[in-house]
């Protein structure tokens, strides 16, 4: 198993909304265990009400959904990269800025993934396809920074890449599952086209939504 676990881009403020997502997230992935816990039908019920479906499609369930998170390794593995590439990026877009640029990217990457498949019934949860759009910021805004992977294999190291490399492989393997998704007709399992979503819109949008004016200035900074 390979994770990143951080990236060598300096940070000069705060990442206060990313610390309020994960632990958004956390909390409510909290709340599913303890339903789990008292009554799985609750659960059931919880799911149902707050994932979005594209064949029950509600507006209000694209964001709820980015919240909901289907067992402790999706939400783990989630908040692990929003936590190593969200401080940059709401470090040069500011908090508020930030904030919104998340919530956009997470609807980018569920209309991608109807635009798939518009009559699913399956149940679709979990932040990955606005972090992807994080991941796609932090691309093009820093592809000289290196991101520090961590590999596990009854033993741990480290060793790193550089972002561009790490996140254009990121991208090619949700390009093939993708791919290999619409060939093989798959229901349920991995949203691959939520990922190319998001991480697509994370480009456009840094660039049009733009840095907070002093970050400009910093010379340290990969532009």
């Amino acid at each position: 198993m390979i994770f990143p676990i951080k990236v060598t881009q300096p940070s000069y403020s705060k990442p206060t909304v990313t610390v309020l997502l994960i632990m958004a997230n956390v909390l409510v992935f909290l709340h599913e265990f303890w339903l789990q816990m008292v009554d799985p039908y609750s659960l059931h019920h919880f799911m149902t009400l707050y994932s979005l479906r594209p064949a029950y499609f509600h507006f209000s369930n694209i964001f709820t959904s980015m919240f909901v998170h289907a067992n402790w390794i999706h939400v783990i593995g989630n908040m692990l990269f929003l936590w190593v590439f969200g401080e940059s990026v709401e470090d040069i877009l500011g908090h508020g800025k930030y904030l919104l640029f998340y919530l956009l990217c997470g609807l980018a990457a569920a209309m991608a993934q109807m635009a798939i498949d518009p009559f699913s019934r399956v149940p679709m949860v979990g932040a990955s396809g606005a972090i992807a759009g994080v991941m796609g910021a932090y691309l093009v805004k820093f592809p000289q920074s290196r991101v520090v992977m961590m590999f596990w294999f009854f033993f741990f190291f480290t060793f790193d890449l550089p972002a561009w490399f790490m996140l254009v492989y990121w991208f090619a393997l949700q390009f093939a599952g993708g791919i290999g998704s619409v060939a093989e007709a798959s229901q349920g399992g991995t949203a691959f086209f939520a990922h190319l979503g998001g991480f697509v819109a994370g480009i456009v949008l840094v660039y049009t939504m733009g840095a907070r004016q002093p970050y400009w200035r910093r010379r340290d900074l990969q532009w």
